[in-house]
């Protein structure tokens, strides 16, 4: 394809297919011009260098977001549903812990986004720094359960382990290691036989679901104790969303 007939968001858009199926190492000006039919000068030519592409491509998932009106469904199931689908959103860019770990990603995506959030907890009652530390709190929540599961990819990737050098030492499967390591403590041995059996994909959805509850609960009762609780809202019990985090706003 032409540098003429290319623009930067078929380029960016056919950066986060090859992030999403390769993660950050994967991707090379090489293979975007292969994927897309042009030579790699036209990559540079539209986005720069890789690093640049990386953080406009995770600016672009930030905007994948929905974001739902606290005036039409409450501020509560606004920001559980918010918190919900950037939590799916990371687990679609698994690549997207690691991109704003190593680059400074900010961009119109993130900044809607915060701007949303800050919309949801107004409309809750928190103002000045409480408002602040509300959306904060949401999006640190966020950003250690795709910490959480990056770690829990990492272990399905990395799938065998030597013996830790030990003379003649079989390979394990890291799960058998990991779990030989803990079950050595007696805390973390019994929460692992208490969860024996237990589907790992409901598990984890049950352990997201009980830590968003547990951040509402404790903003609502915030709220409550300082009488800047908003006017009750239409109630909601499931969701399937954050905002974001810099000198973008400091928090």
């Amino acid at each position: 394809m032409p540098r003429e007939t290319l623009n930067r968001d078929q380029i960016v858009q056919a950066a986060i297919d090859l992030l999403d199926a390769e993660g950050i190492e994967g991707l090379s000006m090489r293979k975007l011009g292969r994927q897309l039919g042009s030579a790699p000068t036209a990559m540079y030519w539209h986005v720069g260098n890789k690093e640049n592409l990386v953080v406009l491509a995770a600016d672009r998932v930030w905007g994948e977001i929905e974001r739902p009106d606290p005036a039409e469904v409450g501020w509560r199931a606004a920001a559980r549903a918010l918190v919900h689908d950037a939590h799916a959103m990371t687990l679609r860019h698994p690549w997207l812990i690691t991109a704003v770990s190593t680059h400074f990603v900010y961009g119109h995506g993130l900044a809607g986004l915060q701007d949303h959030s800050y919309a949801v907890y107004e409309a809750a009652g928190f103002t000045g720094p409480d408002l602040d530390w509300a959306v904060n709190t949401a999006f640190t929540f966020l950003a250690g359960a795709a910490i959480d599961d990056a770690v829990k990819a990492a272990m399905v990737r990395a799938r065998i382990r030597p013996g830790r050098g030990e003379e003649g030492s079989a390979e394990e499967d890291v799960v058998t290691w990991a779990t030989g390591i803990a079950s050595r403590y007696p805390r973390l041995r019994a929460r692992l036989e208490a969860q024996a059996g237990e589907d790992p994909a409901r598990a984890a959805r049950r352990k997201f679901e009980f830590g968003v509850e547990a951040i509402l609960d404790g903003l609502e009762a915030r709220l409550a104790a300082t009488g800047t609780a908003a006017a009750t809202a239409p109630s909601a019990t499931t969701a399937p969303g954050p905002d974001g985090g810099d000198p973008r706003p400091r928090h």
